[in-house]
């Protein structure tokens, strides 16, 4: 029996879902995307996974690179996600504006965000439309304690469900 694909994005859109910013980079590429789709894997080593829609440049940077960084937002300031929906623009000293620098991996870091992990590509899974990246946490910090990390519910942003055509 097929379930109804409008109740199917109805029912995915209530999973509670982190929102954060990906970092990326291959050579002198870098990128940063939007993302919910974060889930931590594993305690011993700590793993991270991440999905990417298989289109992404996103997608070709980390897996070029081996390497991606989480950055995790401030719930109060969810606006810079809309800017990272498409391919960043890269100054050399930010990401559409907003201030990187480099984390150990490569990849890039943002200045502004609450918390942060560097990760190392240790296994990439296609599952379809997207790649389930799961990286290994090789540095992190955190720059603001005690600040709420945005959820994709204090957006009105959706994703996941079934794929529109």
């Amino acid at each position: 029996m097929a379930v109804d694909e409008e109740l199917l994005n109805r029912v995915t859109w209530k999973i509670p879902n982190a929102l954060a910013l990906v970092g990326s980079r291959a050579g002198d590429r870098r990128n940063a995307m939007t993302t919910s789709w974060i889930t931590q894997l594993s305690m011993e080593p700590v793993l991270i996974g991440i999905g990417v829609d298989n289109t992404a440049v996103t997608h070709q940077l980390i897996s070029e690179g081996g390497a991606f960084t989480v950055n995790l937002w401030d719930a109060e300031d969810t606006k810079v996600f809309v800017k990272f929906s498409k391919p960043a623009e890269d100054d050399g000293a930010t990401l559409n504006g907003r201030p990187v620098r480099t984390a150990t991996t490569g990849a890039p870091v943002f200045e502004e965000a609450i918390a942060w992990m560097d990760c190392s590509v240790r296994q990439a899974i296609d599952l379809g439309t997207h790649t389930l990246f799961i990286g290994e946490v090789v540095d992190a910090a955190i720059n603001r304690d005690g600040v709420r990390a945005a959820a994709m519910s204090d957006t009105r942003m959706k994703y996941g469900g079934v794929k529109r055509h």
